[in-house]
């Protein structure tokens, strides 16, 4: 094995300093991101619907719109294997870059897209091709953010907590959505269905530019400079690191199904249950999500700092038997259709998620050797959005349908995860070894 430095020239304070730009750098382009891909989700629960597929009955107009949705999460695994190529071979930042204008100008786009009532059925199909590019963009966003702010990280014994941080910009990302729609969705009459709901995709582009902005000022990794200089760039990274650590990219992807298929029904599906079959109040869902991602500022890095101590396979296994549980108690409360137990259910619903959130990242990222390291992380990470994160509003509409309990949901998340603690089990866990180093197998 071949030893890779990470230290380079710089001293201890110039590159404590880095590693500072390069958290918050990952911390505000994931934030940008993620802000781009929930405001999708948002708008799909509680209007997309109505505009794109108006001849439809409710229940069908909410799959159909979930169903664009979907293809976002089809476009994920087709970005990571493109930008981790790039992330792999020319480096973590200039990628980073690249993947931040795709997701931005998609959204901004979307601003622009024609109801169903301007040119028909065209609407949706614009719209399903400006949510892939969507995806494409987030599918190689979350591997180079990781790294970027991992492989600056010379302690490993800080790695976690380094490496929730761009996992941070999920719970930042879900508040600014959802605080934009609650802000337009106060228009009067019917102005945010005909136009207010544009006016926070357009604006998406303001922070494309912040994230540009802060992206083009930090240096590559030392990981990946010492790569560099050693020539040791594979040629082709996806096809090595599939031939190479297999096993490890399906470990990623099925380790997910208990964090993302519950994640997208407590963001995403909730809004279409609970103000759609429940006729619950859309500001106070709204508001609730907003204080659910406010309590995930806490629980992500305060996860990831505990796998620092207990390791992250153990802190994965806890985190994916208590979501198993929880399932169960969210459904309970949210049938009641009480405001207030609505509300706390909601509220406590991303606990569970942050318990894997958190650790997810170095658990995933440490798994991969150094030279495969943005290909393996991003396919494994990325695949999951189409057996897990992708399917879950769709599967929990359909559940709906046929049972007309939320019971049947909670059962799809226990069955998430009992993959998910199998599949942590295996995982090879990396909390306390040198990442620097290339791994053999």
């Amino acid at each position: 094995m071949a030893t890779i430095a990470v230290h380079g020239t710089l001293s201890a304070s110039d590159h404590s300093a880095q590693l500072r730009k390069a958290v918050i750098a990952s911390t505000i382009g994931t934030t940008i991101e993620w802000y781009d891909f929930f405001l999708y989700g948002t708008a799909a629960g509680l209007i997309f619907g109505k505009l794109y597929f108006p001849n439809q009955d409710p229940l069908t107009a909410t799959l159909a719109a979930f169903g664009t949705y979907f293809i976002g999460f089809v476009g994920r695994p087709i970005g990571a294997a493109i930008f981790g190529h790039y992330g792999d071979r020319i480096g973590r930042k200039a990628t980073l870059i690249a993947t931040l204008l795709c997701m931005g100008i998609a959204t901004f786009l979307i601003a622009f897209v024609p109801t169903y009532e301007s040119i028909g059925i065209w609407g949706a199909v614009i719209l399903t091709i400006l949510r892939m590019l969507q995806g494409i963009g987030v599918g190689g966003e979350w591997g180079g953010s990781v790294l970027l702010a991992m492989e600056w990280s010379r302690h490993h014994g800080q790695r976690g907590l380094v490496a929730s941080w761009p996992q941070f910009g999920v719970p930042c990302g879900l508040f600014l959505a959802n605080l934009a729609v609650l802000v337009f969705s106060q228009m009067s009459g019917d102005q945010f269905a005909a136009w207010g709901w544009r006016i926070p995709f357009a604006l998406s582009i303001i922070l494309v530019g912040i994230g540009l902005w802060i992206r083009l000022g930090i240096l590559e990794t030392p990981v990946f400079q010492q790569l560099l200089k050693e020539n040791k760039i594979e040629r082709a990274p996806v096809i090595a690191v599939i031939k190479m650590q297999p096993m490890q990219i399906i470990l990623s992807a099925l380790l997910r199904m208990s964090e993302q298929a519950p994640f997208y029904i407590f963001t995403a599906f909730i809004f279409a249950y609970a103000v759609g079959t429940l006729h619950m109040s859309r500001d106070l869902i709204l508001t609730a999500v907003l204080v659910a991602s406010c309590v995930s500022f806490i629980t992500i890095p305060l996860s990831g700092h505990i796998s620092d101590r207990i390791g992250r396979r153990k802190m994965y296994l806890i985190g994916a038997l208590t979501t198993g549980l929880f399932g169960f108690l969210y459904f309970g409360m949210v049938d009641t259709a009480i405001p207030s137990l609505v509300f706390i259910a909601i509220v406590l619903s991303l606990i569970p998620h942050d318990m894997q959130y958190g650790p997810q990242a170095a658990l995933i990222a440490e798994a991969f050797t150094p030279r495969l390291r943005y290909s393996g992380a991003s396919l494994g990470y990325q695949l999951a959005s189409v057996i897990a994160g992708g399917p879950a509003p769709l599967i929990a509409t359909a559940l709906f349908a046929a049972y007309h309990s939320g019971y049947a949901i909670s059962i799809y998340i226990a069955g998430c995860a009992v993959v998910s603690l199998i599949s942590a089990a295996f995982m090879p866990d990396h909390t306390n070894k040198d990442i620097s180093i290339e791994y053999d197998d």
